[in-house]
């Protein structure tokens, strides 16, 4: 994913056949987040916690089909990839990267809390089971994803 040219509003990315159908592929595990808290909470003692946490998945979960539908209603538009002799080019808006840097941020954090929340270096794919590959592929290409966005518009 290579960014061709930019200004104050957009950024126009190439991207290869496999990029795009890869960046597609991954952008339709969306979301990845499981519901629920992800780890020890020190208010687990704390009689109110549990009202938080649920008033917490709530708005999450409200979020998240907010984004759902941005997110199908952006990859449903005819013109958003469009085609060239080397692939495709993609033009993402300034005002949809921030919202697409939260999905692919979702996607990856997802995918890693699935892994088991491995430190880094820790997981070695050649000893991650089939299923596992395909969780730490959607995680490390999320990460390229954002990383290509975030380097476009100088974050």
């Amino acid at each position: 994913m290579k960014q061709v040219r930019a200004d104050e509003q957009s950024v126009v990315f190439q991207l290869s056949s496999s990029e795009r159908d890869a960046l597609i592929q991954i952008l339709q595990t969306y979301p990845a987040m499981p519901a629920g808290p992800y780890g020890g909470s020190k208010e687990r003692n704390n009689p109110q916690a549990a009202e938080y946490q649920r008033l917490l998945d709530e708005a999450l979960a409200e979020k998240r089909a907010a984004h759902k539908r941005h997110l199908d209603a952006w990859l449903a538009a005819p013109d958003r990839f469009h085609k060239t002799k080397a692939g495709c080019r993609l033009t993402l808006e300034r005002a949809d990267s921030e919202w697409l840097l939260q999905v692919l941020n979702d996607i990856r954090v997802g995918h890693w809390l699935e892994l088991g929340s491995p430190e880094v270096g820790e997981l070695k794919p050649a000893r991650l089971a089939e299923k596992a590959i395909t969780t730490w592929l959607a995680m490390e290409m999320s990460g390229f994803f954002q990383m290509s966005i975030l380097e476009a518009f100088d974050c």
